[in-house]
């Protein structure tokens, strides 16, 4: 089968489409995949960046969507059906994956392969963030930094659902607002001043949560733009630098600094995925939630998607079609 394969931790250009053999189906759900979602991790990867750190040469890619070719007996699954699949780690970024049933989840009909590729990982790390470390409530204000990347777009697709009345987006630049509006931000601010713009837009009452995939110099702002209360979600740090907390500002406001590590909740948690795709699927199914628009590359230029993710170039969720 063909794979991208990560040959040497020299960065995306390091990434090359190459055959290899296709994955044991002892005891797992066989898919082949028609596409595959590419995240930021995938960009720390090919650096040897990231706290998973397999030897070369290995493929990325942690989310596919395809149908099931083979599955055992007694699985959910059977073959023929439409679905997603997590790798959570690596091997996604293949024209066939060996899961366990209980990353496997059914693809609703009205959701494409390509849009389907860009749910998983980032919808379901954004529900956890908000629903079960944030503690979202009905009525409340969430705060999207990196707004128009794919945790960003899919907490302002998401967050209405789960109960927020209004979602602030938070941008780098004038073309990347759009990308925030046409994900449903109720407004976006430039990050340049972006504390001032809350606090106008808020009546200088503040945000109920910040979701913050960036970190870097924004973050003390981010705890001053909290509303008495307020949550501040760290989902990880795409500007590069990891900040730190003074904690006596925790104590002015009573506002919270809350890490919100979705895959290590799942290792330690067993069966939340299922509860997780159990309160989403029906809401991708209706249309309440609507799926993403990703930018779709083909397998051939998986390096210029993963380089994508590094370069802060990505608009949306960014995804490789195999088939």
């Amino acid at each position: 089968m063909r794979a991208a394969q990560i040959t040497a931790l020299d960065g995306p250009d390091a990434v090359r489409v190459a055959d290899v053999a296709e994955p044991s189906a002892d005891e797992a759900v066989v898919i082949d995949v028609h596409a595959a979602g590419v995240a930021f991790p995938d960009a720390l990867l090919t650096r040897g960046l990231y706290q998973y750190k397999p030897d070369v040469p290995f493929t990325p890619g942690a989310e596919v969507a395809g149908v099931v070719r083979s599955a055992p007996a007694g699985a959910h699954v059977r073959a023929g059906d439409r679905v997603l699949g997590l790798t959570m780690l690596s091997g996604g970024m293949a024209e066939v994956v060996a899961l366990p049933a209980d990353r496997v989840f059914a693809l609703p009909h009205a959701v494409s392969f390509e849009a389907g590729a860009g749910i998983l990982f980032n919808d379901l790390t954004v529900h956890f963030a908000l629903r079960t470390r944030g503690r979202l409530a009905k009525g409340e204000t969430v705060l999207v930094h990196g707004a128009a990347g794919g945790i960003g777009t899919s907490a302002l697709r998401l967050a209405p659902a789960l109960g927020a009345s209004r979602t602030i987006a938070v941008v780098s630049t004038e073309e990347k607002a759009e990308i925030a509006r046409a994900a449903g931000a109720s407004e976006v601010v430039l990050a340049d001043g972006f504390r001032d713009a809350v606090k106008e837009l808020t009546d200088g009452r503040g945000v109920d949560i910040v979701l913050d995939p960036v970190g870097g110099d924004r973050f003390t702002d981010s705890l001053r733009s909290l509303a008495v209360g307020g949550r501040l979600l760290v989902v990880g740090f795409t500007g590069g630098d990891i900040p730190t907390v003074k904690v006596n500002r925790l104590l002015l406001n009573n506002v919270d600094v809350i890490g919100a590590g979705w895959g290590a909740w799942t290792f330690s948690h067993p069966g939340y995925l299922q509860e997780q795709w159990a309160e989403l699927q029906p809401l991708l199914a209706s249309g309440a939630v609507p799926a993403p628009q990703p930018q779709v590359y083909p397998l051939e230029q998986a390096a210029q998607a993963i380089a994508s993710l590094e370069n802060r170039s990505a608009k949306g969720k960014v995804v490789l079609k195999l088939r």
